[in-house]
């Protein structure tokens, strides 16, 4: 438990960008309806399940168009 307490300042800032980075996302993919790959429920999916960034970060990479 004590070297969980030493990390704890840096995984809160961590855990709270990963949380916005999500449902930023998620409101993203609902809001639009054009993908240049895939559709809305497999980014959805790819979103929540690779939920640690990774999900998040390939959507935008790889699908958002310039609004």
């Amino acid at each position: 438990m004590e070297n969980l307490n030493e990390f704890l300042p840096f995984l809160i800032p961590l855990v709270v960008i990963q949380f916005r980075l999500l449902v930023y996302t998620i409101v993203h993919i609902l809001k639009h309806n054009h993908y240049k790959r895939g559709n809305r429920t497999l980014w959805l999916i790819i979103t929540i399940i690779g939920m640690s960034f990774i999900g998040p970060i390939l959507y935008f990479i790889l699908e958002k168009e310039e609004d």
